[in-house]
Parts: C-alpha cells; sequence; structure tokens
C-alpha cells in the first residue's frame, strides 16, 4: 500500500472510530432514556401499553416511505460530488423533497388513523395514531437533516438532537405530566409527550441547522444536472428504506394482528435487546457511509477493504459480550433490564439476538454497496428480505406467537446483510473474514459457549455488566495471543493516538511484540 492510501486509511479509521464511539453513547443514552420513558409509560398505561407499541412500529414504516430514500442517498452523494455548487444542490433538492415527502406522510397517517383502529377492533390504536403523524412527520425532518451533516462526516446532530435530546424531552415531559391533574401519566397524556417532544427537538435542530450548515457549504448557485442525478441515485434508495423498515417491523405487525397489542408488548422488549447487540455495527455503518464515498471517489478499492474488515473486526469487542448474555442468559437479562414479569418470555431473546449478532458479524455490507452505488442491487436485496420477513412471519406467528416473529426477523436481517456482503465481495472483495478476524472470533466464541452450556453457571443480575466486559477482555486477549494484528490495525492504532492527542507506548510494544 501506498504511504498516500495508507495516511488516507488512517483518516478515514479516525473519522469512522470518533464518530463511532460518539454515536454508541449516545445510542446508549438513547436507550437508556427510552428504558426509562418505558418502565414509566408501562407501569402507568398499562393494557395501552401494547397499543402505545403497536402505532410506533406503524409510523416507523410510513416514515421510512415518507424519507423517499433520501437519508441514504444525500451522505453518499454529499462525499462523492466534486464541487461545492453539486452539493448545495443536493442539500436543496433534498430538503424539498423531504418536506414535501413529510407533509404528505403525516396527512396520510392522520387521515387515515380512525380507519385503521376500527379496522383492528382496536380505538386505542387509532386514536394514538393521530399523534405519531404528527411525530413521524418532525422525525423525517429530523433525519433528513441529520443525513446531510452526515455527508460532511458530522454525527453531532444525529447523536444529539435525535438520539439524545428527544427522548430526553419526551422523559421529561412525561414527569412534568404528574405535576397536572390527574396527576398521572395517561394514555393520551403519553401520547402528548411524544408528539411534542418530536416538534421541539426538531424545531431546535432546524435553528441548530440554519446556523451550522453555511460553515460546511457556503451560500451559492446550483450546478446543473446534480438534482437529476441525486434524483435517478435516490429512486431505489426509496424502496430499500422502505423495505428495510418493513423488515424491522413487519414481523411485529403480523404479530399484532394474530395476537393483539398485548403480544406486542411483550415481543419488543426482546427485540429492542437483541438490537443492542447491533448498536456498534449501527453507529459505524453511519460514518462509514461518507467515508467509504471517498475512498470509492478516487477509486481507492484497497482503502474501502481495510476500513471495513478492520471496523466490523473490532466492534466484536462490543457485540460478542452482548449475545453471549443475551443468548446464554436471557432471564437473567431480561430480568436484569425490565424487570421478573419479563424474564419468563426468553426464546424470542435468543432467536432474536442469534441474527442480530450474525449481522454484525458480516459489517455495514449495505452501507458499502450504497457507497459504491449498487442501489438496484441493494433494493432487490431490500425487497427480498422485507418480503421474507413477512412471509415467514404469516406462516408461524400463527402457530408460534412470539417465536415465530423472532423467526422471521432474524432470518430476514441476516438474508439482507448476506446478500449484501456476497454482491460486495464478490464485486470488488469487500469482506471481513480475514484470519486475522475469524481466528480470534472463534477461539473466543467456541469454549465461551461450551462452558456456559455445559456448566449453566448461576449468574446474579449484578454480575451481568462485569462479566460482559470480562468477555471482551478475552477477546482482546485472544487477538494478541494469536498474532491477529493487521495494518489495518496498526493504522486503526495511529487514529486512536491522534484522536486522544497523545502516544499509547505499551500498546504499540504489545503489537510489535505479537505481530505476524
Amino acid at each position: 500500500m501506498a504511504s498516500a492510501s495508507s495516511s488516507e486509511v488512517r483518516d478515514g479509521l479516525s473519522t469512522v472510530t470518533l464518530g463511532t464511539i460518539f454515536l454508541i453513547v449516545a445510542t446508549f443514552l438513547f436507550v437508556f432514556l427510552t428504558f426509562l420513558s418505558r418502565v414509566l409509560i408501562v407501569r402507568s398505561i398499562g393494557a395501552d401499553w401494547g397499543a402505545f407499541s403497536f402505532g410506533y412500529t406503524a409510523a416507523g414504516i410510513l416514515a421510512a416511505v415518507g424519507s423517499l430514500g433520501l437519508t441514504l442517498a444525500i451522505p453518499r452523494s454529499l462525499p462523492y460530488s466534486t464541487s461545492e455548487a453539486e452539493r448545495r444542490t443536493i442539500v436543496r433538492t433534498g430538503f424539498v423533497l423531504g418536506s414535501a415527502g413529510a407533509g404528505v406522510a403525516t396527512v396520510a397517517l392522520g387521515l387515515s388513523a380512525p380507519s385503521i383502529g376500527t379496522a383492528l377492533r382496536s380505538p386505542s390504536i387509532g386514536f394514538g395514531l393521530e399523534f405519531f403523524a404528527v411525530a413521524m412527520g418532525c422525525g423525517i425532518v429530523a433525519n433528513l437533516i441529520a443525513a446531510v451533516f452526515q455527508g460532511f462526516s458530522d454525527v453531532a446532530p444525529n447523536a444529539i438532537f435525535v438520539q439524545i435530546l428527544t427522548p430526553a424531552v419526551f422523559l421529561g415531559l412525561l414527569v412534568g405530566s404528574i405535576a397536572v391533574p390527574p396527576h398521572r401519566i395517561t394514555y393520551a397524556a403519553s401520547l402528548l409527550a411524544y408528539a411534542l417532544a418530536a416538534v421541539l427537538t426538531t424545531a431546535a435542530l432546524v435553528v441548530y441547522a440554519v446556523r451550522r450548515l453555511p460553515r460546511y457549504l457556503p451560500a451559492g448557485p446550483g450546478a446543473a444536472g446534480a438534482r437529476d442525478r441525486l434524483l435517478r441515485f435516490t429512486a431505489p434508495l426509496f424502496v430499500v428504506g422502505a423495505m428495510v423498515t418493513l423488515l424491522g417491523s413487519g414481523d411485529t405487525l403480523v404479530l399484532g394482528v394474530y395476537r393483539g397489542a398485548t403480544a406486542v408488548g411483550t415481543y419488543t422488549a426482546s427485540l429492542t435487546l437483541a438490537r443492542l447487540v447491533q448498536v456498534g455495527i449501527n453507529a459505524a455503518a453511519y460514518i462509514f457511509l461518507p467515508v467509504a464515498s471517498r475512498f470509492v471517489r478516487r477509486g481507492d478499492s484497497v482503502g474501502v477493504r481495510l476500513t471495513y474488515a478492520t471496523v466490523t473486526k473490532w466492534l466484536v469487542v462490543f457485540s460478542m459480550p452482548l449475545f453471549f448474555l443475551f443468548f446464554l442468559l436471557p432471564g437473567e437479562s431480561l430480568g436484569f433490564v425490565y424487570g421478573p414479569a419479563y424474564a419468563t418470555t426468553v426464546l424470542p431473546l435468543q432467536i432474536t439476538v442469534v441474527g442480530a449478532f450474525a449481522t454484525t458479524i458480516l459489517g455495514p455490507s449495505s452501507v458499502a454497496q450504497v457507497a459504491y452505488g449498487y442501489t438496484r442491487l441493494l433494493a432487490y436485496n431490500a425487497v427480498a428480505a422485507g418480503t421474507a420477513d413477512v412471509v415467514i412471519a404469516l406462516v408461524l406467528v400463527p402457530r408460534m406467537g412470539y417465536g415465530g416473529a423472532a423467526i422471521a426477523w432474524a432470518a430476514a436481517a441476516v438474508l439482507y446483510a448476506a446478500l449484501s456482503l456476497a454482491e460486495v465481495a464478490a464485486s470488488d472483495g469487500i469482506h471481513p473474514f480475514r484470519r486475522d478476524f475469524v481466528v480470534p472470533l472463534a477461539v473466543t466464541g467456541i469454549p465461551v459457549a461450551v462452558v456456559f452450556v455445559v456448566l449453566r453457571p448461576a449468574v446474579p443480575w449484578w454480575a451481568l455488566p462485569p462479566l460482559g466486559l470480562v468477555l471482551a477482555g478475552l477477546f482482546v486477549l485472544v487477538v494478541i495471543a494469536t498474532r491477529s494484528i493487521d495494518e489495518g490495525d496498526r493504522l486503526l492504532l495511529d487514529a486512536v493516538e491522534r484522536m486522544i492527542g497523545r502516544p499509547l507506548p505499551l500498546v504499540r510494544r504489545i503489537g510489535h511484540r505479537f505481530v505476524r
């Protein structure tokens, strides 16, 4: 690898590392704040929690349609473009189309909400969807603004406003509603708080964008043809966004139709935990997209391959402990997070966490396809996976309930990631399965699984977080002991040293001693 390419990869890894850490922290704050809100709502509104969960899921699917694929197209198109005039046209077109899509989606859901509630024989769902319609429209606008900043490799708007501020305001409004009559959180109050939180944080993000965006993109004329190129690139991603959201929610909707809103509330508890395993890879994918797009624009596939493999390898340090805890100790994990009432229904968590971990070790393959511009292939993959989710759920949910929904979600998630990885590996050699990744994964994972399966240790709830740290440390030790350190790891260390502003001589000595 040429020195210039090494420097570019190091810069890319530095950007991905910093952005990933920032987003992981923000995501865990999001999970924590959302969990507190969930506890307040569940204990206050009781049976209406299922209607709340169902409405949230349905609004999420429509939000993907309303975003028109722009939240993927814009962060790829901005770093791929070669002039500020092109970027200005991309941003302006995105804001016009995205705002229109948000408005249409909001009106459509708001007007159809009573009919949906009647069809599902649940007035609570119909009533809730009217509030979720407002929150959904604001969410589309907020994610669109965050996507513009993502195109400039700035994750702060997404982390601060979408991941932290929105759930924090929601939680604050819930607590505040206790201070007014009837001095408790009602179903209507929780819906109003959710919608109002979305409105307030989106307004704050708009103000932030007006002040901050000119630093990245000064005012000026646009570029002829840039709008048409964006629209052609966005069209397949519109299908991708809708189908990927269906992939993540179709099984939940089918479960709600066959087993009722109460079943949805119980199932989403397990699904929420399983998705924690994907937090690291999703955070990396968010910032990997603009970084990989710049590599692709320069024709540097080596940089994409090295960055992809290195990022995927080290995110296992984050995801593997959660996988083992949730899969091997599901009752303890559910009880630790949600309380004893949720600790008995463990099969959905075990099934979904397998799918979540499998998608993690495959890496951000769909994002790599977007960076290379393979949007048509990605659309086919999304249609296949989304269809699989719904079809499997329709077949299994009536007989298996929660377990059928979990199988549908896991199978569809793995299918989507695997198809994307197979295609980008065949076309450009992008994949994580090198000796430096496979050996530590196997040497760590197999013995740990055997120990837990054979010995079945009784682990108290307070020991789960320390046990997770021990498993993460074990993976790092195995990487060193098996000499599974390569050029990408050395460049990552360079990037980390630059990020923290000081050298790490001990780490370097260990690396030199054990490097192959």
